[in-house]
């Protein structure tokens, strides 16, 4: 999420995952999948295979993430803290990464 961040833009032909990489993403059990994007799923339709394999598989999914570049090429930790709310399907995180030295 770059340039087109906070415009119409943003939403036209958005960067995605496919079936094909969530169900790699599950069978090599990932903990967590993130994406620069504003979904992780091809919205051109009405199907979300991604959000359901990886959800499904318990593997949480952040989306909408930015500034990806500004992260050295060196181990780091990475959190997404929730606010605490119950029952929702979406909801924001702060998202940072600490470099780890």
């Amino acid at each position: 999420m770059g340039s087109n961040w906070n415009t119409d833009q943003d939403f036209e032909d958005h960067p995605y995952l496919t079936e094909k990489a969530a169900r790699y993403l599950t069978k090599h059990n990932a903990a967590l999948v993130g994406i620069d994007s504003v979904n992780i799923d091809d919205t051109s339709g009405d199907s979300r295979p991604v959000h359901t394999i990886l959800l499904g598989n318990e593997i949480p999914i952040v989306e909408h993430l930015c500034n990806l570049k500004e992260i050295p090429n060196e181990q780091f930790w990475f959190y997404a803290i929730p606010p605490k709310i119950k029952e929702f399907g979406t909801f924001p995180v702060r998202a940072f990464a600490e470099i780890i030295k």
